[in-house]
């Protein structure tokens, strides 16, 4: 028995017997790529003016630990909060200008600038006061240790009267 395509028409080069769309299809297509050609948008933007870093998350038995790439960010420009188990790293990535020289014409621009913004739902009460952070060469490393489990002992509860 022949597999047949769900699809209206075939996958292959455009023909206008086959689809009479085709060549339309395939000419704005090729137009697109040509005029977008070299806009790439650096694979961190996220469309709403944020960019996102590069994260890894790992979770130990001590804790969360976060580890993030912040290329060209000092670390006077990183804010790090966690507020009801949510855990937000902001940072601000200036842009470089040259205003000196006017005669530079840049052929191709693909370093980002702008405002890098993360925020992680830690999945256990954090220690808030043990939480530590690093910064060293555009890393940053965050240690979001478990706080203490209380005692969970059996207890007798008494029942009062009602009131």
């Amino acid at each position: 028995m022949a597999m047949k395509s769900l699809a209206p028409f075939s996958s292959g080069s455009p023909t206008r017997s086959a689809d009479p769309f085709g060549g339309l299809r395939h000419d704005i297509e090729r137009l697109f790529d040509d005029v977008t050609r070299g806009w790439q948008l650096p694979a961190v933007f996220r469309g709403d003016g944020l960019l996102n870093p590069r994260v890894d998350i790992a979770e130990t038995d001590a804790g969360l630990e976060l580890t993030a790439e912040l290329p060209g960010i000092d670390e006077k420009d990183i804010d790090l909060s966690l507020d009801d188990d949510v855990l937000t790293l902001k940072a601000e990535h200036k842009a470089e200008k040259e205003e000196e020289d006017k005669k530079k014409r840049y052929h191709l621009v693909e370093r980002s600038h702008g405002t890098y913004l993360r925020r992680f739902q830690v999945p256990f009460t954090p220690d808030a006061a043990k939480v530590s952070a690093s910064f060293d060469k555009g890393v940053l490393k965050v240690s979001v240790p478990r706080a203490a489990v209380e005692d969970s002992k059996a207890r007798k509860i008494a029942i009062g009267k009602a009131a």
